[in-house]
């Protein structure tokens, strides 16, 4: 894996990126109340659930580094104003929002770029499709389908043992178990309009990604997991992270749903002739995650498990043309590496993704055609 960023070739003639915010503090109830350790949780300088100083400063880099892929690919100037080339829109939670201002600095610091999104706490289809209550939506249909992803809460629990493990000896709490226990179920939550998951991965993917927090905000590694979460181990813990979405984001289902009006927005993206030639989603791990499912792709940044989406990490689609001068798209996972990110380095990692059965050429081409079919097919559940 290069951490070079070449110029694609061919040209790129439009492109849309789906990205997960930056690094943030922790959320409220992230690391379930009754987890216990060894030693007391460092504090962060920053209010709960929001980017910090250092995610916003990673963010700006990670942005003038786009910047300089985005020209050499021909999407834009590599100096000055934007105009209408570029979009950036944002989910309404204020990390995502503060996320998509940061970028923006980064991207364009000598003119304003404006970031788009609704009214702060409101919910964005686009980014929280769930939390739109969407009618045809069958939770039966959705744990039918998260079971036959995992074969079950418990098996999947199973196949994290290490992790897990792994999880409690960073911990270090007296008498173990560290995390609290319950058993592993899946179910419908109150409302029957999403998914509830208790178990031992609910139990731990929150604090795992609290200890990759720590270390990609830069704290002092006597600090990171106190001491005993090095990079090697954090890059173990984070697949009990991504295993959250093994149930939210992953089975067909879920990723029909979770995707449906973001499928719409790529669709609008490559086609309108009034579409942006770039286009920024700023969302979440959970949209990242569901996107790499209907497309059928893992996502791997350096320093992190497969597939567990890294802040700012994101997959990009291109609009480029065939040899024969028809339209295709080429597909990248771009992302700094956790190390980079640590330090606020502008420097990213293009990551080439290829589609099964559509992945002709060097440059890993899918027919325009194919594509939007494919992303079609794949959420179709949702639609009726």
């Amino acid at each position: 894996m290069s951490y070079a960023a070449p110029e694609p070739a061919p040209p790129v003639e439009r492109l849309v990126m789906l990205m997960r915010h930056g690094v943030r503090s922790p959320l409220d109830g992230e690391v379930p109340h009754a987890t216990r350790t060894g030693q007391p949780w460092p504090r962060w300088a920053a209010p709960a659930e929001q980017v910090t100083p250092h995610g916003a400063a990673a963010l700006r880099a990670l942005a003038k580094a786009d910047r300089r892929w985005f020209a050499a690919a021909g999407l834009v100037r590599g100096t000055g104003c934007l105009g209408a080339t570029v979009r950036l829109w944002t989910n309404s939670s204020p990390r995502t929002i503060a996320s998509g201002e940061a970028y923006a600095a980064g991207f364009s610091p000598s003119c304003a770029l404006e970031v788009g999104h609704r009214p702060e706490g409101t919910n964005d289809p686009l980014f929280e499709p769930l939390g739109a209550h969407p009618k045809t939506f069958d939770a039966d249909r959705a744990i039918e389908s998260i079971n036959r992803y995992t074969h079950g809460a418990e098996a999947l629990a199973r196949r994290h043992a290490v992790g897990l493990k792994l999880l409690e000896q960073v911990l270090a709490c007296p008498a173990g178990p560290c995390s609290p226990v319950e058993p592993s179920t899946v179910q419908a939550s109150a409302d029957g309009h999403g998914i509830d998951l208790k178990g031992p991965i609910r139990a731990a993917s929150g604090t795992a990604q609290v200890l990759m927090l720590q270390y990609l905000e830069g704290m002092p590694l006597a600090r990171v997991g106190w001491g005993r979460a090095t990079p090697a181990r954090l890059e173990v813990l984070g697949a009990v992270h991504g295993a959250l979405f093994d149930v939210f984001s992953r089975p067909p289902y879920m990723a029909a749903f979770q995707m449906a009006p973001t499928v719409d927005c790529i669709t609008q993206d490559l086609t309108a002739t009034t579409a942006p030639k770039v286009d920024v989603l700023i969302g979440h791990d959970t949209n990242v995650a569901a996107l790499a499912a209907v497309l059928g792709v893992d996502v791997k940044a350096p320093g992190f498990a497969t597939n567990d989406p890294a802040p700012g990490g994101g997959i990009a689609i291109a609009l480029v043309r065939a040899p024969d001068g028809s339209s295709a798209v080429r597909l990248w996972y771009r992302s700094q590496s956790a190390a980079d990110m640590r330090t606020a380095r502008d420097r990213t990692v293009w990551t080439p993704l290829r589609l099964r059965g559509c992945d002709e050429g060097a440059e890993h081409r899918c027919a325009l055609p194919r594509f939007l079919q494919r992303l079609a097919d794949a959420t179709a559940p949702a639609r009726g």
